[in-house]
This record gives structure tokens, sequence and C-alpha cells, in this order.
């Protein structure tokens, strides 16, 4: 599905028609940039590379260069792959804004960001595990521990799956359609319904 690059400005606030008060996020999505487009012929699938955000050569690969000047295109932060099907016919180098992509048809988009890190959290935070309450399972002076993971006798193993303590967040989370709230073209501003994953500042992918 056709999409842009963009950033997360931040949340606010509008008012809906029926007056009741609509939390949304901000996002900066584009201009992008055609950086390479793949066939089925070479590549065995069709897609189309867009790049965001541009950047110097000193903050850039040597092959990243090589690329981008393949492409004719100045320097960029980050790259992403969407599938071929982009109104009318891409070259190298061609921009994509707001305009291209968020028309007045669309009113729904998804949206792919990276969630903010919570480094290693335990059962309680991760899982919603209840904690202080009931003193069953193996657990009766521990009020934030898990309690018994398994039987002793069989299969004398912790299973796979066991909620547990452990890295939490900092993962790749795809929100399902959102709002179109608002668009800005002149800005280069979507404006969607709820919340995004990721912090202030981050990249995410928005697919129409």
């Amino acid at each position: 599905m056709p999409g842009l690059i963009g950033k997360k400005i931040g949340m606010t606030s509008v008012f809906g028609a029926d007056g009741k008060n609509i939390p949304c996020t901000v996002i900066e999505a584009g201009p992008c940039v055609v950086t390479q487009i793949r066939t089925v012929e070479t590549d065995g699938y069709s897609a189309v590379q867009l790049a965001y955000d541009e950047t110097t050569e000193k903050h850039t690969s040597a092959p990243l260069q090589g690329h981008f000047k393949k492409a004719g295109v100045a320097p960029m932060r980050k790259l992403v792959e969407f599938e071929n099907n982009f109104e009318g016919e891409l070259k190298l180098g061609d921009k994509l804004t707001v305009e291209n992509i968020f028309t007045e048809d669309v009113k729904y988009c998804d949206v792919v960001g990276t969630s903010k890190g919570k480094g290693f959290q335990g059962v309680v935070h991760r899982y919603g595990f209840a904690g202080v309450g009931g003193q069953t399972h193996g657990q009766h002076n521990r009020l934030r521990h898990p309690g018994s993971m398994g039987a002793s006798s069989w299969p004398s193993r912790v299973l796979p799956g066991m909620r547990m303590g452990g890295h939490m967040g900092n993962a790749r989370v795809k929100v399902f359609n959102l709002q179109i709230v608002k668009v800005i073209p002149e800005n280069n501003l979507v404006v969607v319904k709820g919340s995004v994953p990721g912090a202030k500042g981050s990249y995410v992918v928005l697919e129409a």
C-alpha cells in the first residue's frame, strides 16, 4: 500500500463537529524522495524505496552515499520500502508529499513506530499481575513476584511463553485504522485521532 515516512511531532486535541474534544497526534509526513524502484524482473517483487530527512555526507556511510548519488538525491537518514501501489509511474528522484498520498478520499491510515523503551521490567508492570493480594501459588511474602512458574514433578521445566520479567518496549508497533482528522499540506502535517507509538521526534511510517 502507498505511504510516507514521517516524524512524530507531539500530541494535541481538537474539537470535532459534534463539539467533543478529540485527542490527536501530529505527524510531519514527508516530503519523501524515490531512491530505488524494485521490479519483479530484477528483484522478484515490486516495491518503491522512499527516503526522508535530509542529512550530510559526513553522517552517511560510503555505500549509502553511492546509493543516493545513483538516485540523484541528497543523503537521507531514513529509508523505507513500500508496495508499489502508488498512482502514476514513479522515477528516481521524484518527490512525494502529503498531497500525493493523503487525498480527500483517504479517511484512515495505519501507523508504524518504535515504542518507548522501558528497560527490564517485572511482571506487575509488564503484564499487569496483581502483585498485592492472594498469597497463593507459591508466593506469600514477595508482593511483586510472579509466584509459581510450573509443576515440579512434570514437565520439570519452565514452559515456553511463560509470562516473566524481561525487556519491555523498544519494539516495532503498528496501529491500525487511525482516523485522519486533518491534513495541512503546506506544512506537510497529518493529524490523526489517538496515540501513535514512539517518543517525540521519532520516525514513523504512515500507510494509506
